[in-house]
């Protein structure tokens, strides 16, 4: 497909330079996550992965902010022009949200995260999507200052102001959410990462990324009690910039599968993806306690 429209970075590399080389944000963290990741990787390999991670999350940030501007009917029609994110398959999700009761889609910090609130501007393809933003609920942590907690509710949402979208949910509040939702039809969208956070539900997944590995596996949970479909969905950096968005069925039905079995396929299919693109994954978090 031709692009004619792409978001260009100009302030990328300003905040990737100021990130790692004057505020050297986590950039110790980063280096252990990776040596650990990929031992049998050089020092030099290591470095120049160091870079470019620093270079992505310098795009996200960027990134992120301009999304915060496509409000409304003009802002979504800029957000499609750009092409930033394109969805490659999306019979997928609307063949298992026409199979299952519901669905569950899992995610982690690969892509960037912060542009899922756009998803209903990122088809291209000749597959109109089957469900609409009144379907869909995303999870979330509430962040410390209650200010930026509110500013980054607007940011991620802002091409949904003025649609029928309500499903904005704390992770702590869920569960309640989908007990008084189990009858009708929704997309519960899960940012899943390893390490549990204190009021997770943990389980032991074994080895990730050649490390020993705990893991949240509430999302799965939830979607095994309430036979969901699910989803796994492969944020891909594009080549000359953007993301390519693919869906890969994990279960139609997880009511005849366990938490444990969907996590290990979710990792399964993490851990191919930070192989191919090491660099596209949130290194500057602790995964491994």
């Amino acid at each position: 497909m031709e692009r004619k429209h792409r978001i260009y970075h100009n302030g990328a590399g300003f905040i990737a330079w100021m990130l790692r080389s004057v505020l050297h944000y986590r950039t110790e963290e980063v280096m252990i996550n990776l040596s650990r990741s990929f031992p049998d990787k050089k020092y030099r390999e290591l470095k120049k992965i160091h870079k470019q991670f620093y270079r992505h999350l310098g795009e996200v940030i960027s990134e992120a902010l301009w999304f915060g501007g496509c409000r409304g009917k003009r802002g979504c029609k800029r957000l499609h022009r750009s092409h930033i994110v394109e969805i490659t398959n999306p019979e997928v999700l609307n063949t298992m949200f026409e199979n299952s009761p519901q669905v569950m889609a899992l995610e982690s910090h690969t892509g960037n995260w912060e542009l899922v609130g756009g998803f209903f501007n990122y088809n291209y393809t000749d597959t109109p999507l089957v469900m609409g933003p009144e379907h869909i609920a995303v999870t979330y942590n509430r962040l410390h200052s209650a200010w930026w907690d509110r500013f980054m509710a607007k940011n991620r949402c802002a091409p949904l102001k003025g649609s029928n979208f309500d499903g904005y949910c704390e992770s702590r509040e869920i569960l309640r959410y989908a007990v008084q939702h189990r009858r009708d039809k929704r997309v519960y969208v899960f940012i899943t990462d390893q390490f549990p956070y204190k009021f997770a539900t943990k389980h032991h997944l074994g080895t990730f990324m050649n490390q020993d590995t705990e893991t949240m596996n509430g999302a799965a949970v939830l979607a095994c009690k309430m036979n969901m479909g699910v989803v796994y969905l492969r944020f891909a950096c594009r080549e000359g910039g953007g993301y390519s968005l693919t869906l890969v069925p994990i279960s139609e039905h997880a009511g005849e599968s366990t938490p444990e079995s969907i996590m290990e396929q979710y990792y399964k299919l993490l851990e191919e993806d930070i192989n191919a693109q090491p660099w596209n994954y949130l290194w500057s978090h602790k995964r491994w306690k």
